[in-house]
């Protein structure tokens, strides 16, 4: 069973820069989705990027592509989010999810058709103008 925590969000200005991790307890099979969510008050949860371990292949949300990066580091059973150039609107709790997945489900299909099984506690971001 993967078991998901979360770490690095905090409260910084507008323009600023924060790498959120969330570290797998368990192997995290190649073969895995993995991907960031995030959740503003009053609002729904949306996706920000995805991550198919395997072949590395990456899928963002129009709202943070060039500003946001993905990556992985398969000795720690770790991914991070690189968060640059951040906005007031980047302001939401941030989750990392994960799911046995294929390349095709995980890069092409829609958000809401992917079932993720294993969720993070999630972590702060604030952006402050």
């Amino acid at each position: 069973q993967v078991q998901l925590v979360e770490s690095g969000g905090g409260s910084v200005q507008a323009g600023g820069s924060l790498r959120l991790s969330c570290a797998a307890s368990q192997y995290t099979y190649i073969r895995f989705c993995m991907g960031w969510f995030r959740q503003a008050p009053g609002k729904e949860r949306e996706g920000v990027v995805r991550i198919y371990l395997d072949s590395r292949v990456t899928r963002y949300a129009d709202s943070v592509k060039d500003r946001f990066t993905i990556s992985q580091d398969d000795a720690k059973n770790t991914i991070y989010l690189q968060m640059n150039s951040l906005k007031p609107e980047d302001t939401a709790m941030y989750y990392c999810a994960a799911k046995p997945s294929s390349l095709w489900e995980c890069n092409s299909a829609s958000w809401s058709k992917i079932d993720f099984e294993h969720w993070g506690q999630g972590t702060q971001v604030t952006v402050s103008s």
